[in-house]
């Protein structure tokens, strides 16, 4: 199972979940501590801000990290619960999570997961510029980048409440 969080909930979401493996979405500064049952080997993090378009002085998502996340997410072999995080738990984590579902499904139809996450996670606004890059790396066409247009923005929030993905 996948599970999403904020960073303030990083570690009671690893601990309640019995997470092995975690991925860091999250300004490239800010100091990450990596919960003590989570192995270095088993930790990706990936610093960059939480913006769609670049700005000076800020560094965008960029193909490398959404092609760093994907070779993660393949490479989990499923044995213990994955924490994706950022800072909110609202775009970066969800985009992640989105991502992850789509890597891990190839055949799925991508507005039902987009809608599955938007069921589990009300406030859930991924990171469109992530899901545009991870839609061109896995060949889906445009329809990851159409299945989070369909589901829209998410609920006003200052933080996500942890939730669970599917993932197959």
């Amino acid at each position: 199972m996948l599970h999403v969080c904020s960073l303030s909930r990083l570690n009671e979401t690893v601990e309640r979940t019995g997470a092995t493996h975690m991925v860091s979405l999250i300004n490239a500064d800010t100091a990450v501590p990596r919960p003590p049952r989570i192995l270095p080997e088993r930790h990706l993090f990936l610093g960059f801000n939480d913006i769609v378009t670049p700005v000076e002085g800020l560094v965008p998502p960029g193909e490398a990290h959404v092609a760093d996340l994907i070779r993660f997410i393949r490479s989990w072999d499923r044995s213990g619960p994955l924490v994706i995080h950022c800072w909110a738990g609202i775009s970066r984590s969800t985009a992640g999570a989105f991502i992850a579902a789509c890597t891990l499904n190839p055949d799925a139809d991508e507005v039902a997961l987009a809608s599955e996450l938007r069921r589990r996670a009300p406030s859930a606004t991924p990171n469109a510029r992530l899901v545009a890059f991870a839609d061109k790396i896995l060949g889906r066409d445009g329809r990851m980048i159409d299945g989070v247009r369909a589901i829209g923005r998410g609920a006003d929030a200052f933080e996500g409440t942890p939730f669970e993905m599917p993932v197959g």
